[in-house]
């Protein structure tokens, strides 16, 4: 597997591992995402920001996430303090044909690496609270729930905040 920053020509092999989560996602009850979001411009603007990653096993694109530093004003919500600097995953997706192969995994070390690089002692990430999967991997990772928070952009959605610090004193 290679993590890598993704380029433009990516944008279709991504928009297909999309096309093809969402129904999965929605069938285990995870409204998180539809045909709006995530989608191709939001996709450009990630990689002109250079801030989107791909994992790729044999010329395909495995998953997909934006290493950021954007954190949602709702973080808040969970007693965090969104004034900190910190290292945001979003839109973290794994292609149907490679879950549980380590994909995620894989991403979320390569946005700890980049929090390691950029000296940002913390990194958060949030999911939607159907998501079971992705609340088994973030503890593993050493992820703490910092608490649930509602996002202005789903409204009726709940959402599982966690954060991890990597100078722990």
């Amino acid at each position: 597997m290679t993590i890598r920053l993704a380029t433009l020509n990516d944008i279709p092999q991504i928009l297909i591992l999309v096309t093809e989560v969402i129904p999965a996602m929605k069938a285990a009850g995870n409204f998180q995402w539809d045909n709006d979001y995530p989608n191709k411009p939001t996709f450009i603007k990630d990689i002109n920001a250079k801030q989107l990653w791909v994992a790729e096993i044999e010329s395909a694109i495995a998953g997909v996430a934006a290493i950021t530093t954007d954190q949602d004003v709702e973080y808040a919500q969970a007693g965090l303090d969104i004034t900190e600097t910190a290292i945001v995953t979003h839109r973290l997706a794994v292609n149907i044909n490679y879950q549980g192969r380590g994909v995620a995994a894989a991403l979320l070390i390569q946005a700890e690496q980049e929090a390691i690089k950029r000296k940002i002692d913390i990194l958060r990430i949030d999911t939607n609270i159907a998501n079971m999967a992705t609340q088994k991997l973030f503890p593993k990772l050493g992820y703490i729930l910092a608490g649930k928070i509602s996002l202005d952009i789903r409204p009726g959605l709940t959402f599982l905040c966690y954060e991890k610090r990597l100078n722990k004193s």
